[in-house]
Order: structure tokens, then C-alpha cells, then sequence
């Protein structure tokens, strides 16, 4: 058994579609209702969520731990990979953990827990940990690596999508109450420091900083909605994913993360 979980004070109350935000973390002790309404748009990114899942798909083990599952978007794609057999949900927001509940009950492959990550109440380590968006909402992100590596079984992985260039920071970024965007650099350092071993860190959406910057630092946007969301999906998201895999670009608007215990 694990030792008892640190106190995580959580900081999302919003979720974008160029962000992919599928939950977030709150401290166990302080449950939230989540208030925002990307997560309707969110309905509408299944390229962009396949996209995130083909990266992560080879380090995925028959153990998987989703923290910040939101309203099951990203977790629905994990349960269609056969070789998981357990996949463990954690979900703080009061409001959104029924929806999980409602969506998935009757299935023996998951387990639910409301409320922040707490190694503690896993039967056994984990091969994988999954984090989609979710890092940055953590006000002591440094904390929450070193519970998950906790969690992990030797040689286990945590998967990261996170966003990315620091000076790409608007008014969406306040707007979901990111404590932050990150560089490689930073997410290296800071996975080193956790005791990790990183075996990938990647930009990736490059024409993505374009549109970030327009809706966050020139117009000022506080959400982004279903139509901008089915559109950027459906015409930019297809042929970018199949450019990049090609081509890794130099910088992106997010960043994957791939490292090992």
C-alpha cells in the first residue's frame, strides 16, 4: 500500500479544445463544482484526442491510472485498447463525477474514486499514469510527479500532454486558471527532479501557437466554442497529425511527455 496522499489544491475551472483538457485535480478536502462549458465543446476534438492517444498508446500497460478524467472523453479511447484490464478514474469536481459514474457504472474495468489523486487507495502500482491537461492546473506540480512515481511499478510510465512556450500565456490560459504553460526544458527538469528517466518530450501542434495567440493574447477570448471547435478538428488536426509524425516540429502549442520510474 501506498503512503497517504499530499494535499492538492486544484485550480481548473475551465477546458479548451486546442487544449484538450479532459479533468482536473482538486485537493480532496475541498471539493469544487466545475463551472465551465468547454467540456460540451470538447464532444467535438475526436481527431485531436486520437491524435493524443497515439503517442501514448505504446507505453500503455494493462494497469492505467487516468488523473483528471473530467467527463470520461479521453477515458472512453483508453477502454477501447485491449490490453488494458484495470483503468482507475480520479475526478474531484462534484458536479462531474456522477456524469463518470452514470457513463461508465456496470464496467469491470474501471474504478472510480472522487476526489484528488491519493496512491493510497490503488490495490496495486500502476504500469501507466495518464495526465491529459491536467499539470498545470497543480499549484505544486513538482508534488503530484513525485506521488504519481510513487504509484508507478518499476519500469511503469507516466504519459503527459501538456501546453506549451511560456510566453504564449493569454487570456485563456487565465481564463481556465492555468498556473502555467511549460518549455521542454522545464517539463524535463522538473520530471528529472521526480526521479523520473524521460524517454520522449515533444512539441507538438505547431500551427496550434498561432490560434492560441490570436483567441488568448490579441482577441481576448475566454472560451472557445463547439463551431470553432468542430472546425479546427475536422480541416487543421488530420493532416497536421499526419505532417508531424512525419516531421517533428520545433516548437508546438502542447507537449508530450513520456518518462519512466
Amino acid at each position: 500500500m501506498f503512503s497517504k496522499a499530499l494535499a492538492l489544491q486544484n485550480s481548473g475551472t475551465g477546458r479548451a479544445f486546442v487544449e484538450c483538457v479532459v479533468g482536473s485535480l482538486a485537493n480532496v478536502n475541498d471539493p469544487f463544482v466545475y463551472s465551465g462549458t468547454e467540456l460540451d465543446a470538447m464532444a467535438e476534438a475526436r481527431n485531436y484526442c486520437r491524435w493524443i492517444l497515439a503517442f501514448f498508446a505504446p507505453y500503455l500497460g494493462e494497469k492505467v491510472v487516468e488523473i483528471g478524467a473530467g467527463a470520461g472523453t479521453f477515458s472512453e479511447l483508453l477502454l477501447r485498447i485491449d490490453r488494458i484490464s484495470r483503468l482507475v478514474l480520479f475526478e474531484p469536481s462534484a458536479n462531474l463525477f456522477p456524469l463518470l459514474q452514470e457513463q461508465f457504472r456496470n464496467n469491470p474495468q474501471l474504478r472510480l474514486h472522487s476526489g484528488a489523486f491519493d496512491p493510497s487507495v490503488l490495490e496495486e502500482p500502476a504500469d501507466s499514469v495518464v495526465l491529459v491537461n491536467v499539470l498545470e492546473h497543480i499549484s505544486d506540480d513538482d508534488a503530484l510527479l513525485l506521488q504519481i512515481r510513487e504509484s508507478l511499478r518499476l519500469g511503469g510510465h507516466v504519459l503527459l500532454f501538456v501546453p506549451a512556450l511560456e510566453w504564449n500565456y493569454g487570456s485563456l490560459d487565465k481564463a481556465f486558471e492555468h498556473h502555467r504553460r511549460y518549455s521542454k526544458q522545464v517539463l524535463r527538469k522538473k520530471l528529472e527532479k521526480a526521479g523520473f528517466r524521460v524517454e520522449q518530450a515533444r512539441y507538438v501542434n505547431f500551427l496550434g501557437i498561432a490560434s492560441w495567440f490570436l483567441a488568448g493574447r490579441v482577441l481576448r477570448q475566454k472560451t472557445l466554442s463547439p463551431r470553432q471547435v468542430r472546425w479546427y478538428d475536422r480541416w487543421i488536426i488530420p493532416w497536421s497529425f499526419k505532417l508531424e509524425r512525419i516531421l517533428e516540429p520545433p516548437v508546438g502549442q502542447s507537449l508530450v511527455a513520456i518518462a519512466v520510474k
